[in-house]
């Protein structure tokens, strides 16, 4: 065990020598999100529903038992058996600190976060430490748990000065503990003047630098982790620190520009994408972390019998992704470790409690593709295009590029709020209603469907990720 630092274009022990960090991240546990747990809209959505509709002392019960058995002992050695040695945990600033009461700490919010890096440590797994929802939402999508596309983060400056303060108190809960990898401060900043999100670095370092001075910290690029090219000489002012990218493929994602095979071209297009997104670093020789990437997979209940076909296509997309990033010897994780079957490493047994109880609805959120993740909205093209449509004639082209433009062009904008926020809001209560009637035994064993024991191995992406995982040491 050894404290690691950023040494130029490396990560490195205390002893000089390079570790290559390959991991995946801990998503949707102390961020829960609605593709990876099956809930539709936010977390604080569904978290308020279920507690009007069956009580504090039951919707407390089914919270923390979830996670409890989300993440247990058993999912540490598994995760390390793949030959796997680092855990991105993504977590809410929700368990530490309420709206109604900021800047007052919730002490509680330590319980399940100290566990799962105790377990880590305890199986030689370094943790990095996401905080992957801020007040405000310092982003446009669903998983920083504000109910809007608007990132108003960067519009308040207490939002900011809340999260000061709570990396404070996790620089002071953590400092020392050599078995954590660093501090990533903000997950996937969209800083529509892109000056802001430099400027909120500054001060998150040098408050996080005056408690714990040893602990590397990981700045995300804007627009989703993809845009340094407005950082300029930032990171004269930060040492010990990397700088993370998200190398997501639309290849890999059923809105696939066109089948994948892996020809000269599209591997072309696969490594500018990632070259783009880490220029600004190897110009000035820094250290790059590829903190999310991966596809997502098709399911025999949705997908039928092409479900072996698509994944063997997404599969190689993986390969020649991590042949690009073999060469370069870099550290990633991949988004992401568990969840009801769409992306993780494992998933649960549709033959669970909570697959059970829920199956009929999952089944229509995704027909309706609810869900902006990795949306197949072949279904309710017929609903939205006439709306995409007119959106795209009485709006002159050059208006059509509100920010995060390219990324979100005007046909995803527009599906993203009527279906991912002004629908998913329709459907909240539904959700809730499942768990009426439930007594706290039936609660426990719903939650419980969540543990390693209930949870199905995707075999393939996990051979891959291990072949992998020993191919650059």
């Amino acid at each position: 065990m050894s404290l690691l630092k950023v040494s130029g274009t490396k990560i490195v022990d205390e002893d000089n020598n390079e570790v290559i960090l390959r991991g995946a991240g801990l998503g949707g546990w102390m961020n829960m999100e609605n593709f990876i747990s099956g809930y539709p809209g936010c977390e604080y959505q569904i978290r308020e529903a279920l507690t009007e509709t069956i009580g504090q002392e039951k919707a407390d019960l089914f919270f923390d038992k979830f996670l409890e058995y989300f993440f247990t002992e058993q999912d540490a050695a598994f995760f390390v058996s793949l030959g796997l040695n680092c855990i991105r945990i993504a977590f809410n600033y929700r368990h530490f600190e309420d709206d109604m009461n900021p800047r007052v700490l919730k002490t509680s919010g330590f319980k399940h976060l100290d566990r799962v890096i105790d377990l880590c440590a305890q199986h030689n797994i370094y943790t990095i430490l996401d905080l992957h929802a801020v007040p405000g939402g310092q982003n446009t999508d669903w998983h920083s748990d504000h109910g809007t596309h608007l990132a108003n983060f960067w519009n308040h400056k207490d939002f900011q000065d809340r999260t000061i303060w709570l990396w404070e108190e996790l620089a002071a809960h953590y400092k020392g503990n050599k078995w954590i990898a660093g501090y990533n401060p903000v997950n996937e900043p969209t800083d529509p003047k892109h000056t802001r999100v430099v400027a909120f670095y500054d001060r998150v370092y040098n408050a996080i630098r005056a408690i714990d001075p040893d602990h590397a910290i990981f700045f995300d690029g804007n627009t989703f982790a993809s845009d340094f090219s407005h950082f300029g000489d930032a990171h004269k002012n930060w040492e010990n620190t990397a700088y993370s990218i998200h190398d997501y493929s639309l290849f890999g994602f059923p809105a696939a520009p066109e089948a994948y095979a892996g020809n000269t071209e599209q591997l072309r297009r696969l490594r500018r994408s990632y070259e783009k997104k880490r220029e600004w670093m190897d110009r000035r020789g820094l250290c790059v972390w590829n903190g999310e990437w991966g596809p997502v997979y098709a399911r025999k209940q949705y997908d039928g019998e092409k479900t072996d076909e698509i994944n063997e296509v997404r599969y190689k997309v993986l390969k020649d992704q991590l042949d690009i990033y073999n060469k370069d010897r870099l550290s990633w994780s991949i988004w992401l470790y568990k969840d009801i079957g769409f992306q993780g490493m494992v998933y649960i047994d549709p033959e669970t409690p909570y697959m059970k109880l829920f199956g009929s609805f999952l089944a229509k959120k995704h027909r309706v593709a609810i869900d902006a993740w990795g949306a197949d909205d072949s279904a309710v093209k017929g609903v939205y295009e006439p709306l995409v449509a007119h959106v795209l004639e009485e709006v002159p082209t050059k208006y059509q590029g509100l920010y995060p433009f390219p990324v979100w062009k005007v046909g995803d904008r527009v599906k993203r709020l009527a279906r991912s926020i002004l629908l998913a809001e329709y459907l909240v209560q539904e959700w809730a209603d499942h768990f009426i009637g439930k007594d706290a035994a039936e609660i426990d064993d719903i939650a419980k469907s969540f543990r390693f024991d209930n949870c199905l191995k995707r075999e393939g992406l996990n051979k891959i990720l291990t072949e992998n995982a020993k191919a650059v040491q």
